[in-house]
Formats: structure tokens, sequence, C-alpha cells
């Protein structure tokens, strides 16, 4: 009877035990080699696949380095890459397949990525592993290295159905550019992105598109190897939040824009430690759909050359409730840029928008260092260059508590500049030039109020502090 109850109790156990659902699914078991050589891309694949029709859980990436080209996430998978392990982008573009195209407003054909996802439900990358895109690897002449060493033919996507015969793309010149985005997530709901570490893209970083739903929360963002090294880009995405993200970007670093007629909208940005090489907040230029209800707050921006805060529509794009708040700069390029133009770009097909607006926007607490001359691209600079146009203003911003560094150098010539219209160019303040003020330089806008504004020269500069044209 002992022997009996033994083994009944035997085969509960084994009974209980295969009847436990799978939460883990290592690459490794799926004939993935982390060989630092092998191409992995089919065997991920096949992780992912199964971890999603199981019901979801776990694709665990851990060992040495993986090579892998595309992998597309599932629905209710977490990709966990752990610490110490590195998943390698091939330096093979045929590994790269186009998903989601479209034309950005460069006239460049995107598509192509690392790490997708095309409309799923609940999908995160997480682990303190490193998503390494070898970027460099795809510059125009490495390219052709790559295609005479391995003997290939790139396999070039006909995307002549996508491009809009109304769209004025940036030169008028549309072409196939070859650079896959590091990680791309398109219509994903859900979406949760923890500690992971971004490293050399060969275009855009992160981008996010028509998501709903979103964390961002202590990532870490290397990206210096291609050009167009955006770090972050929320494209028409909503309710989400980005926090904690360390980020040294050769362009753009968090940047909302609109490659589509719907918004961006709710949401929170806080806590983020911030370099570029162009713009460290940005909204635009990539404009078609509204900027509602964002927040950016306790940030430290550092060593930007082209903006602290850059706030652009001019592809039709209504900002409102915006709210920038505890921001310290510390070797920045033009501190704050607001733009309100006319340049009409359309995306996705879609028809053109008329002009868009800015409107309830709130500045506050403050504090940036200019860096110093030699450093600028722009001189002499200024602190603030808000312009809207003479037939569309600025509607209300509100600025208070705010202290500006500033290294001078304006001469009495430069306090005699008129600053262009240039309505329809692209919206950056290097094209617009210098202004006659070294404080603020305001032009076309309905409502400016001011509270506690504070700048300070480091050496005599002869243009005025304030500059106002056509502004209540």
């Amino acid at each position: 009877m002992k022997n009996l109850v033994k083994i009944v109790s035997f085969l509960i156990v084994v009974f209980a035990s295969s009847c436990q659902k799978q939460s883990v699914w290592n690459v490794k078991d799926f004939g993935a080699l982390d060989d630092n050589k092998t191409v992995n891309t089919q065997a991920i694949q096949k992780a992912v696949d199964a971890c999603s029709k199981a019901g979801g859980g776990t694709v665990l990436v851990d060992g040495g380095t993986f090579v892998s080209g595309t992998i597309l996430l599932k629905d209710n998978v977490n990709f966990k890459i752990t610490e110490n392990t590195v998943l390698l982008g091939s330096i093979n573009p045929n590994d790269y397949p186009v998903v989601d195209p479209f034309i950005d407003a460069t006239g460049q054909f995107r598509g192509q990525c690392f790490i997708g996802a095309i409309d799923v439900h609940n999908v995160s990358i997480t682990g303190k592993g490193t998503i390494n895109g070898q970027g460099e690897m795809f510059t125009p002449g490495n390219v052709k290295k790559t295609i005479k060493k391995l003997g290939l033919t790139i396999i070039k996507p006909d995307f002549s159905s996508i491009i809009s015969k109304d769209s004025k793309y940036v030169n008028n010149n549309i072409r196939y550019s070859n650079r896959p985005f590091l990680v791309r997530l398109v219509r994903a709901t859900q979406v949760k992105m923890k500690d992971i570490h971004l490293r050399q893209p060969a275009a855009w970083t992160l981008h996010l598109f028509q998501c709903d739903e979103f964390e961002i929360d202590g990532i870490d963002i290397h990206s210096h190897a291609n050009r167009n090294n955006d770090a972050i880009d929320i494209d028409s995405s909503t309710h989400g939040v980005i926090k904690n993200a360390t980020i040294d970007s050769g362009d753009d670093a968090i940047c909302f824009k609109s490659t589509s007629p719907k918004p961006s909208s709710d949401i929170e940005v806080y806590d983020c430690k911030i370099s570029s090489h162009w713009g460290a907040i940005k909204f635009g230029t990539e404009s078609m759909g509204d900027y509602k209800n964002i927040t950016v707050r306790d940030c430290f921006i550092h060593d930007t050359r082209g903006g602290g805060i850059k706030m652009l529509s001019v592809d039709g794009a209504n900002i409102d409730n915006v709210l920038i708040e505890n921001i310290t700069m510390k070797n920045v390029e033009m501190p704050i840029f607001v733009r309100l133009g006319e340049r009409g770009l359309t995306y996705r097909g879609v028809a053109k928008k008329p002009v868009g607006s800015i409107n309830n926007v709130t500045i506050r607490n403050i504090k940036a260092y200019v860096s110093d001359l030699p450093k600028l691209r722009l001189t002499p600079t200024s602190g603030f260059f808000f312009t809207g146009t003479p037939n569309h203003k600025i509607g209300s911003i509100k600025f208070e508590n705010i202290e500006v560094s500033l290294p001078g150098g304006g001469t009495a010539e430069d306090a005699k500049i008129v600053v262009p219209e240039n309505e329809t160019e692209y919206p950056e303040f290097t094209k617009l030039g210098a202004t006659p003020a070294y404080g603020v330089y305001a032009r076309h806008i309905d409502k400016l109020e001011t509270k506690n504004i504070k700048f300070v020269l480091r050496s005599e500069d002869k243009r005025k502090e304030i500059v106002l044209v056509d502004v209540n």
C-alpha cells in the first residue's frame, strides 16, 4: 500500500509539472549561437513566434554576442536581453526587409529596422543588455564594401506606390536610404522598454509610430554611428511616459513628430539626462498631426549644439497645452526656439493640412548656460527666439523664473539685423540667422507673458536685451 501511495504521489508531481505553463523561451533552445558570427535571425524569430503562440512570456537572449537581422516581436512577448549580452545587427543590408514603409520629410525611403513590432499588443524590451545596430557599416561607402565582400546584390523594394505627387520633399530628392532603424514599433499598444542599452543605429534609434500606452524607463542610448541618428522619436503616438533616460545622440534626442495626421498627445517626459548634436527636446520638424497635453520636466540638458528646447509647427500641427518646467541646461546653443511656419509637407499620401497653431504653452523654472562663442554655429546667439508669420501668429506663451547665461559678442551692426520671414523654409534658427536681441527676439505673437526673466552676459553685447515685433 505504501508503494502504491508513493507511485501515485510521484505521478501527481509529474502530471503537475507537465501541466505548468512555459514562461521562458531561450533563443539558444531554438538554435541561436552567441559566437559573434552566426546570423541567428530565423532561430530568434522562431523563439518569438513560439512564445506568442503559447500565450506569451519571456524570450530570453542570454550569453555572449548574438548576430541577427530583423526580428519582429509578437503579442504578449517580453524580449529580454540580459546584462553583458549583445544583440548585434548583421552588416548584410538584405537581412533587413521593409515593414510598413514611408518617406520622411527629407525624401528618404524608410521601413527597415533591426527590432520591430507591427500591429501588436503588450510587448516589451527589457534587461540590461545591449542592442547594437552597427550603424557605421551602413554608410554608402561601407555598404559598397560589404556588397563586394559578400558577393551580394542589394534587394531594393519598389516604393513608387507610396510617393505622394503633391508632396514637397526636402530638395525634391526621393531616395532609397538603406539604413535600418534600431527599434521600430508601429501601431502597438501597451509597450514597455526598461533598462535596455541602445547603441549605434544606422538611422533613428527608437521610433514609436501610432502607438498607444507606452512606457520608456531607464534606457540608455548612444547614437553617433551615421546620419539622422535621432534617439527617441514619438510619432503620432499617445498616452506615454519617458523617464530616467540617458541619451547621447548625433541628431534630435527626444523628438515629438507626426508623419501622419494623428496626434502625439498625453505624454510626460521627466528625469532624463540628454546630450545631442542637434536638438535635445524637439517638437517637429515633421508636424502634420497635433501635439497636445505634453509635459517635459526635471531634465538635465548638456553639451547640445542644435538647441535645448525647440517647438516647431510647420506642416499643420496644432500645439496646445504644453508645459516645460524645471530644466537645467549646460553648454547649449539657443536654449529655446519656437517657430510657427507654413512649409506644408505631407506624408503617407494624405492631403495637405492648413497652417497650424501654437497656443497655451508654459515654460518655467529654466536655468541655462549657453556655450562659449567658438563652439556655436550661429554667432552671435540669443537666449530665446520665437516667431510666427505675418499671416499666422503664435497664440499664448508664458515664461517665468528663467535665468540664462550668454557669451555676448553682438556688435552694433548685429543690433541692426532684420530677420527674414522665410515662412515656407526649413524651420531652423541657423537658417533664419542671428537676431538683433541677445535675450529675447519675439515676432508675430498674440500674447506673450513674462515674469522673473534674467539674462547674464559674460562679455559685452551691443544688441538690445529684448526685441518684440508684432507682439501683444
